[in-house]
């Protein structure tokens, strides 16, 4: 979104940035259109637009026909101009991605493993740079950074199947480790902060201005996005989706409550279905079972649909959102078959919510989105964060834990 700009000298840092952004989310676009959103003079706009493309950073694509007198050059983000690296680390899988400024992966490389340590973590993204760098996949002088997205309370939060040294994580400084593996800034954000970014730049953010994205990966993770900023709340923790209590219907601790993120998540629906001797340890998996692991699958979102339901339409009556968006590592087919069932349920429910999408981002969300983060702050895009230089992962689990069972 364009705010009024200024001409005077002491601006021409937040005019650059200003114009460059306008390119990045409206490119195709003129220099007299940028002129009119901007309320800058045209020659202010010629000045600003002539150093970007000396920069490299923009370039000038075609130009528009079919209006009166001189076709007008449309300017674009040059995708060679910048390039990130982007890392996703979550306790079954790493995923590595390299993009260009338009946020095109140029390079991916993924590791499923389950609780991965952090020198292991270290020494892959170690050998995922030197492939990019060796492959000729990014151009070094042009790295913006890397991004990481990585869940909060990593080795703490216990989940099915944590092995007491994955415990190495609490308090490990994966900020200096990797500042060891380059010259190029680090940055650091939340996973489902970093994966409703990339949605917010490449994604439904660019036709929803306020949105909450629900992650489900191997645990359950949220963010809210207000007129295309994301709310992090006032202790930086908003979003945390996973920790909403919900009420049992049924079974022994019917009438109590639970964490929503201890009844829906990757690392639940498998070990659900380990329980009820199925065999699935990957999402890959969960696209080759046969009719009765399918039965099984589709029982267990229903079931969990009821919950997610009642979620969405308590943060319609909070926020009261344009949208409420499911992505993550769960395969597309459930995901679309999910919001089918909340559909249905909210209608049962005769209440009003907001409008459901599954996120247009993929499987890899969080990577592109630590990938976006690094890419803001090299174009010097709004959705930059300062906090994002310095930040750690959190520590010390403030919310409630639960020793029930998983649903």
């Amino acid at each position: 979104m364009l705010v009024s700009g200024s001409n005077t000298e002491q601006a021409a840092a937040a005019n650059r940035a200003m114009i460059l952004s306008a390119i990045h989310r409206g490119g195709p676009i003129s220099r007299t259109e940028l002129a009119e959103q901007s309320r800058l003079t045209k020659q202010a706009v010629t000045r600003i637009v002539e150093r970007l493309l000396d920069e490299g950073l923009v370039m000038e694509a075609r130009r528009r026909h079919g209006l009166r007198g001189q076709p007008a050059i449309e300017l674009e983000i040059d995708p060679d101009g910048v390039f990130s690296i982007g890392a996703n680390i979550d306790r079954d899988h790493l995923t590595i991605v390299a993009v260009d400024a338009v946020g095109t992966v140029r390079g991916r490389i993924h590791h499923e493993r389950r609780f991965l340590l952090p020198d292991d973590f270290v020494a892959l993204v170690g050998e995922a740079l030197s492939f990019f760098r060796r492959r000729r996949i990014i151009q070094e002088s042009r790295l913006a950074g890397i991004g990481l997205a990585i869940p909060d309370w990593l080795g703490e939060v216990p989940v099915i199947g944590f092995p007491a040294e994955y415990r190495r994580w609490n308090g490990y400084d994966v900020r200096s480790a990797l500042e060891s593996l380059s010259d190029h800034p680090v940055f650091i954000d939340n996973d489902a902060n970093a994966a409703a970014l990339g949605e917010i730049e490449y994604g439904l953010g660019t036709e929803i201005d306020s949105f909450f994205y629900i992650l489900a990966n191997a645990c359950l993770g949220g963010s809210l996005v207000i007129d295309g900023v994301r709310h992090k709340g006032a202790s930086g923790i908003g979003g945390e989706i996973g920790w909403l209590p919900v009420v049992f219907d049924e079974g022994p601790h019917a009438g109590t409550t639970q964490p929503l993120g201890e009844m829906f998540s990757l690392f639940i629906l498998l070990d659900y279905l380990q329980r009820n001797g199925v065999k699935a340890m990957t999402p890959s998996d969960l696209l080759e079972l046969d009719e009765i692991g399918r039965n099984l699958v589709s029982a267990w979102l229903r079931k969990v649909s009821v919950k997610i339901a009642q979620a969405v339409v308590n943060i319609g009556m909070i926020v009261d959102p344009e949208g409420v968006l499911i992505g993550g590592r769960f395969p597309v087919r459930l995901i679309d078959e999910l919001l089918v069932y909340v559909h249905e349920e909210v209608s049962r429910l005769g209440a009003q919510a907001p409008s459901l999408h599954r996120a247009a981002g993929s499987e890899d969300a969080a990577a592109l989105g630590a990938a976006a983060i690094a890419l803001a702050h090299g174009l010097g895009l709004p959705s930059a964060e300062p906090a994002q230089r310095v930040r750690n992962p959190l520590g010390g689990h403030p919310a409630p834990t639960s020793d029930l069972m998983p649903a």
